[in-house]
């Protein structure tokens, strides 16, 4: 293979635009240099390509059969060059590039549409990349550097190379059957609830907000009852429809309209979840910052 010849991209400008101007005195004038350096960049293109690639003539210049070859991979090197510059720019300062965030399926039914709306509003020209996960998966995946962000419930207290910062709180609130006779009230005391079965999401995929949950239910003097799992909160609901079990949910799960489901407060309306947003500590994206910057100060 032979190696690639080395065009100093002064040169090829130089070429360019002598080709375009023809006239050496206007060409060193757009170049901002006088004209016996333009002469000597022409001069070494030419010995390197190994022909003349101007025809030196009274009053200008004109391209030789070589030039003329020469002049279209010039102008697309050029092209390109200052494309790729843009692109750059345009990256490092976090107005393009991708930006790759995992979100609790919840989320999508309260604080989600908003972010990735103003998001978008600001800076329209990266490209999200927004990934469905429980918890777990999206600790897993900032370790491993397969997302950018993470919105997820009930951040764990301490993850070694990660950062968390609150998005914001939501209450509890009880998950029926729409027969269940604690239907008919306005709110419940989670105390209600003890002789009942549980559905909830496996520990494994969240097992800050399952300690959270069943943290709820000691406080209120029992230990729940696990009846069944379902890793989708439409799935849990789906379920305590159907007569299998009761659970606790986020507020924000009274938006699934399901038949043969009921949400009642509860009373006192103390217990609340958080919802973080997560990033590795040394990542230094500006699309990562910027997204944090909608987000607001911790607690916003």
């Amino acid at each position: 293979m032979e190696p690639r010849p080395e065009l100093p991209l002064p040169q090829l400008h130089a070429f360019a635009v002598l080709a375009e101007e023809l006239h050496f005195g206007r060409a060193a004038a757009r170049l901002g240099i006088a004209q016996p350096p333009l002469s000597q960049q022409i001069r070494r293109l030419e010995e390197k390509v190994g022909h003349p690639l101007f025809r030196r003539e009274p009053g200008g210049v004109t391209l030789t059969p070589a030039g003329r070859e020469l002049l279209p991979a010039a102008r697309r090197v050029l092209a390109d060059l200052a494309d790729g510059l843009a692109a750059a720019r345009a990256v490092g300062s976090g107005e393009a590039g991708r930006l790759r965030i995992g979100f609790s399926a919840s989320l999508a039914l309260t604080v989600l549409p908003g972010l990735l709306r103003t998001f978008r509003g600001r800076h329209p020209g990266v490209r999200l990349d927004v990934r469905e996960m429980t918890s777990a998966p999206q600790l897993a995946a900032l370790r491993d550097r397969g997302i950018d962000v993470g919105l997820l419930r009930e951040p764990p207290a301490d993850e070694p190379g990660l950062r968390f910062r609150t998005v914001c709180s939501e209450p509890f609130v009880a998950v029926l059957p729409a027969g269940h006779p604690l239907a008919a009230e306005r709110a419940i005391r989670l105390g209600q609830l003890a002789q009942e079965p549980f559905v909830l999401l496996p520990r494994e995929e969240g097992p800050q907000l399952y300690d959270r949950i069943t943290g709820l239910c000691t406080d209120a003097g029992f230990t729940p009852r696990i009846g069944q799992h379902a890793v989708e909160w439409q799935t849990v609901c789906a379920l305590v429809g159907a007569g299998l079990g009761v659970s606790l949910a986020p507020a924000g799960i009274r938006r699934i309209r399901l038949r043969g489901v009921a949400f009642r407060r509860l009373d006192p309306g103390t217990a609340r979840t958080l919802v973080a947003a997560a990033w590795r500590a040394d990542d230094r994206s500006p699309l990562v910052h910027h997204l944090l910057a909608i987000v607001g100060p911790d607690g916003s």
